[in-house]
């Protein structure tokens, strides 16, 4: 790569200094205080979309990566020691985020995310005074390091943010589960009342539901665990010393602590990205879980006067402008906008990864955007949720017991005695006369006063005995 040196030009009434580089295509001018070279500028240049950005976490993956197979390059001969080390030191900076303004590409780039390969490539051989093709991407290709950085930064965020907070968030659910067990409330369904139930029964549903997320989850991060590294350009491995992409990725492996093999079909790897859309599929059926939990919640707390009124959630914050007093259930409204998010997010993925022309997908940049904003945004809304609206909540359980024998749906334990159209009789009058099933039962049912008393005891009907 060919430097000249750094002049001045004015734009927008501003002096701003650059130098030119050169690259295969020809002369560029480039920022003079930028580590990238003319590749990197021509993508600048060329896609001027939208203010998105490669997340940190893709940018560590990235320069994980690099950093791995310069020493896996050294190693075995590729480079000479000292290029390769120096090589692997400024990849682990990249890595680290010292050079993180360095990356200026859009997302919305080349299909295959060649211009952010290098972006990595041009920075980390500026720093390491080595070519950024010859040297930083030895071995490899945008097609194979790509999808690899993908898979990479999705499984790292996943262990360390979001796994933890749905972990934290099953949990406390739990404990609610476990101090709510003894409040009797009556169920709903197609929003209408139904039978009797336990307030701690509904919420160890909700536990229940993260923990089997959190499992689907870990399942579909095992087809991310293959890393597509190695079959360069279309998965034949042209131009990869034998062994080079399996010795990387068990660097990669060991220093993530987490289980990364080497893909068993690399064609498959390249051409498709199915492990990718399984993995969303399993954030969106979370998403789609944390919108139950989140709207039920809310419903229960809704009020505080005129509504169910079962749950009280912690004030956070003045909910009206105009209003006062007036307090809102924000931390759940917040997150089923998150939960709306991702979902968005996962119909495209899903079209990204229908896009797999012949040997290669051509969208895995905003693909890879995609899903770590998913990811991260899953992380954050669990735990905040967790946090601000979960481990406050409390139960008005006078109020909830209150709903029970109101509620027409208690004639249920008379069907076995006096058969159900009976029973149905009584929920009619019961309803037309405003007065409870137990009232009209005691003076129409014929069952003796004790025998009543015990089919109409509400913790009897929550199988709690």
């Amino acid at each position: 790569m060919e430097t000249r040196p750094a002049k001045a030009v004015r734009t927008y009434n501003q002096i701003v200094d650059y130098r030119m580089e050169r690259d295969t295509m020809g002369e560029m001018r480039v920022p003079a205080d930028a580590l990238y070279g003319a590749q990197t500028q021509r993508a600048v240049e060329n896609f001027p979309i939208s203010r998105l950005r490669f997340p940190r976490s893709f940018i560590r993956a990235l320069g994980l990566i690099k950093s791995a197979a310069a020493r896996v390059n050294g190693r075995i001969g590729q480079l000479p020691p000292e290029l390769a080390a120096a090589i692997e030191k400024a990849a682990e900076d990249v890595a680290s985020g010292q050079y993180d303004q360095q990356f200026v590409v859009n997302v919305f780039q080349t299909g295959s995310g060649t211009s952010t390969n290098m972006n990595a490539n041009e920075v980390i051989g500026h720093l390491a005074q080595a070519h950024p093709n010859d040297h930083v991407n030895r071995g490899q290709s945008s097609n194979d390091v790509i999808p690899s950085a993908i898979h990479v930064s999705a499984a790292m965020l996943a262990h360390a943010d979001l796994l933890p907070a749905m972990t934290g968030l099953a949990q406390s659910l739990g404990k609610k589960a476990d101090e709510f067990r003894g409040i009797v409330k009556i169920g709903r369904t197609h929003l209408q009342d139904a039978v009797p139930m336990l307030l701690g029964q509904e919420f160890s549903g909700y536990a229940a539901q993260v923990e089997l997320c959190a499992g689907r989850i870990r399942t579909a991060l095992d087809g991310i665990y293959e890393l597509p590294l190695g079959g360069t350009a279309v998965g034949t491995g042209l131009n990869a010393i034998p062994g080079f992409a399996a010795a990387v990725i068990a660097e990669v492996a060991e220093r993530t602590g987490i289980p990364f093999r080497e893909a068993k079909n690399h064609f498959e790897a390249q051409a498709a990205k199915d492990a990718v859309s399984f993995l969303s599929g399993a954030l969106k059926t979370y998403a789609v879980a944390l919108t139950k939990i989140a709207n039920d919640i809310r419903w229960l707390a809704s009020g505080p006067r005129c509504g169910l009124g079962e749950l009280n959630l912690p004030e956070t914050q003045p909910g009206s402008s105009i209003m006062p007093g007036k307090v809102n259930p924000v931390i759940a409204e917040s997150l089923l906008m998150v939960c709306a998010q991702v979902i968005g997010y996962d119909a495209s993925i899903t079209w990204c990864c229908a896009a797999g022309n012949f040997e290669l997908n051509v969208m895995m940049p905003v693909m890879a955007y995609d899903l770590l904003e998913s990811i991260e945004l899953l992380a954050a809304g669990s735990r905040n949720f967790d946090q601000r609206a979960i481990q406050g909540l409390e139960a008005d359980a006078a109020r909830a017991s209150g709903f029970v024998e109101q509620s027409l749906a208690m004639c249920t334990v008379l069907a076995p005695e006096i058969g159900y159209e009976r029973a149905a009789a009584i929920a009619k009058e019961a309803y037309r006369t405003g007065r409870t099933v137990r009232e009209v039962a005691r003076e129409t049912s014929g069952i003796p006063e004790d025998r009543l008393n015990q089919l109409l005891d509400p913790k009897s009907q929550t199988g709690a005995y």
